[in-house]
């Protein structure tokens, strides 16, 4: 037998118990785990079972428990269940960790006149056995002839079961008397409060385990085995389907856990439109979207949930490799090819305001198998599909969606709570099938403009920008990839970057690492701005000041400035957790929001002053508008350089004076007096001293003789690769021998061959995390700065070879599991790409 055996409701309520937060899993023992035999004492668990409650109590948020009527000591011995099952026994009355009942003298004297009055009943009647256990007596007949369990029983009925605080559960063939008051339903509520169960699951065959059904309410599952009246929602015949239904339990459970098969992150590959990014992986599933922003609910959230968080697929209907993928070349349109299939996605660039528009295009010569399945806010909205003539309508959704599909013919499916499409399309030669997926709008009409057009148009859009940059000649394709992959994360409506297209990929697979960059660092978006003024595109880094100085004309002050707000330049609200959400490959919680939002990060005015002198030296002009700016911001560090703060890797401990942060208002006064001497403007005098008095304090407070190095901060010995700009920015002489003996340290303390790492302080995060691209192109340009070329081309070529096969690059990679790690693809890492490429170009 198999589970598709199981009756379907029942393995839907299964795959939706499967994926709560924290499952309790509880079920009888005899006629539940063992079949009922003749002999109480060799009634064995079936292996199956064993096997299946084993594997299920070594999952994370999962608590298995046996709830018998056997005493404890019995129950132990004769089950043999692995230490991780929790065993309850006497119905309740004996738990195995934490619950043992003292009784009371009372309760004692109880117990010995119960023992004694049914020794005398039993005394004469052949077959009938005595159970004692620390609180109770049973009376089994399973063994006795009838008539003499049935004389025994009406005896037992109408002596002991009628005293005085006498608890009396009767089961199959069996009477029990307890002293003091307990049942397996209220075993399961303290079970349930211990581990704070979100759902409970209870399976069980007797009478007895009728409390525990009533329990159950909500999301929780009873399933009764066999026959007779239950208040159970489902039955099964026998033990044997008990096994079945704990091995799908277990299946589901660690698939909503671990997820099915999480695909590389390297691999996934980014859709842009300037206004909206997805995510497709390598056999052309949707795996995510976020609506009507990217820092938005998503809509289909396969990345960090698998398929129950939303997908949308095409596939070949039998199941063939995709052959590989690609973007057309020079643009945000991506190509999946199998042998007879191709899929076509991009976004469209020209969609309306306000809307989020992914065409998908089918075609080839065989047929493809569709399946839509919308999950919109994170999967925590129920909604129904509709299907029409011309396509799909998303119902139950605040905001409308639809998808345009005319001439498919969808089977529409639930799961009880979300509705799933599925279709068969047939595609032929010269004759592709488009699905065009439309967010904010209810229209399933044609678009006036032919779907070839609009893709050529789009096409044209990101090539003819393309065409005005300057690439350098080393690793052309790969950093014209990376110019296109930080436009498309550019928000063409207000000019803001995205630091990264997703939330919650982590920096450790299974842990607790994971973080939301769906947001615009003010930081991140100078240097993904000033790499573009440095291929030769202005546009982004005037769009991004826009940005900015909106968010500085709603604050008194820069030193005001948050590290990060969204992308409409409005403050975050408070990082929260998606308890419903897996994770990628089990790495949970899964946040969105970031508490960053709240720190102190004296480093981003050095940055963004930077930017206005790059883009001021490339266009020839310094406004007034960016010279008022500077000058706030050579302003706020005069006030406030001298303070601790959290830093550029925005650690969730107490404020240091860190190196990185002195180099980088150092850069601010520095960038800041260069501007005004260059174009005129009047200096203040204080700059100038300020800039002298940060450097002798940098110098003089974090140099460690006995490291030997720069350190992270002014109070220790630790290591930071940021620390390398002290020399990266010219606060010192690449040629001093303090910033080639940090080069050294570094490599030494920080390198593992192809990446580097951020430090390897405790930060007060359990777990650890991979190196970062970005620190390696740190990295790369100090061995160039410190004549090690060599060096700095095999570092390179090891970055490179990180990129997935569509030029991508997430944020960090694991030297040691040789995987990528974080949120993707990630601005640091591909500005780090460009800048490397043009520094060996030269």
């Amino acid at each position: 037998m198999t589970a598709e055996t199981l009756p379907i409701e029942l393995r839907r309520a299964i795959i939706q118990l499967a994926r709560t937060p924290r499952l309790l899993v509880a079920c009888d023992y005899d006629g539940t785990l063992a079949p009922i035999v003749a002999d109480p004492e060799r009634a064995r668990p079936l292996p199956e079972s064993v096997n299946a409650l084993r594997s299920l109590a070594a999952l994370p948020a999962t608590t298995i428990a046996v709830i018998s009527g056997r005493a404890l000591r019995d129950l132990a011995t004769l089950s043999r269940l692995p230490a991780e099952v929790h065993l309850v026994g006497s119905h309740g009355s004996e738990f195995d960790v934490g619950f043992v009942h003292e009784l009371d003298a009372a309760a004692k004297d109880r117990l010995t006149r119960v023992r004694r009055a049914i020794e005398e009943i039993v005394a004469d009647a052949p077959g009938v056995h005595l159970e004692f256990k620390p609180a109770s007596v049973a009376v089994h007949s399973r063994r006795a002839e009838p008539e003499i369990g049935e004389r025994v029983f009406e005896a037992v009925r109408q002596g002991p079961c009628t005293w005085p605080d006498i608890q009396v559960t009767e089961g199959k063939a069996v009477i029990e008397l307890a002293v003091i008051q307990t049942d397996k339903g209220h075993a399961l509520d303290v079970l349930r409060h211990q581990v704070a169960a979100s759902a409970a699951f209870f399976i069980g065959d007797d009478v007895t385990d009728e409390k525990a059904f009533i329990r159950l309410a909500g999301p929780d599952l009873g399933v009764k085995v066999g026959d007779g009246e239950s208040a159970a929602e489902y039955r099964i015949p026998d033990t044997a389907e008990v096994a079945l239904v704990l091995a799908f339990l277990l299946e589901e459970r660690r698939n909503w856990l671990y997820g099915e098969q999480a695909v590389p992150i390297e691999r996934l590959t980014m859709l842009s439109n300037e206004r909206s990014v997805a995510l497709v992986t390598p056999d052309a599933r949707l795996t995510w979207l976020c609506h009507p922003e990217p820092d938005s609910a998503a809509i289909f959230a396969d990345l960090l949930g698998g398929p129950s968080a939303g997908h949308f697929s095409i596939k070949p209907e039998r199941n063939g490799l995709p052959l590989g993928q690609r973007y057309v070349p020079g643009t945000m349109t991506v190509e999946t090819r199998w042998s007879k299939l191709l899929v076509t996605d991009y976004l469209d660039h020209y969609a309306p305001p306000q809307r989020t528009d992914l065409v998908r295009v089918i075609s080839g010569d065989t047929t493809a198998l569709v399946t839509f399945a919308p999950r919109p806010e994170f999967g925590q909205v129920p909604v129904s599909l509709v299907a029409e003539d011309d396509g799909l309508r998303v119902l139950g959704t605040s905001d409308p969606i639809v998808l345009r599909s005319p001439g498919v013919h969808w089977q529409v499916t639930s799961d009880g709570q979300h509705d799933t499409a599925q279709a068969i399309v047939a595609v032929h030669p010269g004759s592709p099938v488009v699905l065009e997926l439309r967010c904010g709008t209810d229209d399933l009409t044609a678009a006036e403009t032919p779907e070839a057009e609009r893709r050529g148009r789009a096409d044209r859009y990101w090539s003819e920008w393309l065409g005005t940059l300057d690439l350098p000649k080393t690793q052309r394709e790969l950093v014209a990839r990376s110019a296109l992959t930080l436009r498309g994360l550019q928000h063409g409506e207000t000019g803001a970057f995205l630091a990264a297209a997703t939330s919650s990929l982590p920096e450790e697979i299974g842990g607790v690492r994971n973080w939301d960059y769906r947001y615009c660092w003010v930081r991140d978006a100078a240097l993904s701005a000033q790499a573009l003024v440095s291929l030769g595109s202005l546009a982004e880094a005037e769009a991004y000041l826009g940005w900015l100085h909106t968010v500085l004309g709603t604050l008194t002050s820069p030193e005001r400035l948050h590290p990060l707000y969204t992308l409409h330049g409005t403050t975050l609200g408070p990082e929260a957790v998606l308890d419903t959400l897996p994770g990628y490959a089990g790495s949970r919680p899964v946040r969105v929001g970031n508490l960053a939002n709240q720190q102190v990060q004296l480093d981003v005015f050095g940055p963004v002053v930077d930017l206005v002198k790059k883009l001021t030296e490339a266009r020839g002009k310094l406004t007034d508008e960016d010279w008022r700016m500077v000058q706030a911001m050579a302003e706020a560090v005069t006030r406030r350089w001298h303070e601790p703060d959290h830093g550029i890797w925005e650690e969730r401990a107490a404020p240091r004076h860190r190196v990185y942060s002195k180099v980088m208002c150092w850069v601010t006064l520095d960038r800041a007096i260069a501007l005004g001497e260059s174009f005129g403007r009047e200096v203040d005098p204080e700059w100038v001293k300020l800039r002298e008095t940060i450097r002798a304090d940098v110098l003089e407070h974090g140099w460690n003789d006995e490291v030997q190095s720069f350190t992270t901060a002014y109070d220790g010995t630790d290591l930071d690769a940021a620390t390398l700009h002290i020399g990266l920015s010219g606060l010192i002489d690449p040629a001093d021998e303090r910033f080639q003996a940090t080069v050294t340290a570094t490599e030494a303390e920080l390198r593992s061959g192809v990446t580097v790492y951020r430090y390897h302080r405790d930060d007060g995060l359990p777990g650890s995390e991979g190196g970062w691209h970005l620190c390696a192109a740190w990295m790369i340009e100090a061995y160039l700065l410190t004549g090690r070329r060599t060096e700095a081309e095999e570092l390179f070529q090891q970055m490179v070879d990180c990129a997935g096969p569509t030029g991508l690059l997430p944020e960090e990679y694991d030297p040691v599991a040789e995987r990528s790690l974080g949120n993707h693809p990630q601005a640091y890492s591909h500005l780090g790409l460009i800048r490397c490429a043009q520094l060996l170009d030269a």
